[in-house]
């Protein structure tokens, strides 16, 4: 695939992003939510959030990869660190940790956002609350994309035996494929927040991609 078509991919996401939500603020509006919130294509959503029901264990299911992505996350800091150290040289450090970095923080500012510009607002008062909370896009989901995608993507640079590489990115998988599907199966969510948080996760990582796959990772340094 040539570099247009992945900008035209990209390009093709952030227009279906933007659809989207203008799609969920303005069409199907009507009060199905908690506490009589408006929510958007409000048949669609409301007819899916009605056939799943809340499920708290699913909904458990998906924190705790939630917090394995985190970790994950976490230890890519740990070894753009090490490198640093190593290489005693901040611009020696991988070239792709850089842009990981900048994936992270940009993921981190449109959760911000959506905190801040909310689109709608959660089918269920969650365990504990007292007030409706924002729910487009899954965090969650845009999350599981985010850091478990880009990992399948840099394991081969960083694991050398072939077939540790391999188990990881199927672990990887099947971990991005539950924390999707088990956040819609566990009704936290609008069947739209999931769509946004797939929709955005992909337009990122597809953006990552696109920076990271002229780069060549340098070996790893033997004192250097």
């Amino acid at each position: 695939m040539n570099k247009g078509m992945k900008y035209a991919i990209i390009g093709m996401l952030l227009v279906l992003i933007i659809g989207l939500i203008v799609a969920v603020r303005t069409v199907d509006v009507a009060p199905i939510g908690p506490a009589e919130t408006s929510i958007g294509l409000s048949h669609l959503n409301g007819a899916v959030a009605n056939a799943i029901g809340f499920h708290e264990s699913w909904y458990r299911i998906t924190e705790a990869l939630g917090i394995l992505a985190i970790l994950i996350a976490a230890g890519f800091g740990v070894l753009g660190v090490l490198q640093w150290i190593r290489r005693k040289s901040l611009g020696r450090v991988d070239q792709k940790l850089f842009f990981l970095a900048g994936l992270y923080a940009a993921t981190v500012l449109l959760y911000v956002l959506f905190e801040k510009v909310i689109i709608n607002y959660r089918p269920v008062l969650m365990p504990g609350e007292t007030d409706v909370e924002a729910s487009f896009p899954s965090s969650h989901t845009m999350l599981a994309i985010v850091v478990l995608g880009s990992t399948i993507l840099l394991l081969p640079d960083y694991v050398k035996n072939k077939t540790v590489c391999t188990v990881a990115k199927i672990v990887c998988g099947v971990a991005l494929i539950a924390s999707v599907i088990g956040r819609l199966l566990s009704g936290a969510h609008w069947l739209t927040d999931i769509m946004g948080g797939v929709l955005i996760g992909a337009a990122l990582l597809a953006l990552f991609r696109l920076l990271t796959e002229s780069i060549e990772t340098p070996a790893s340094p033997k004192g250097k």
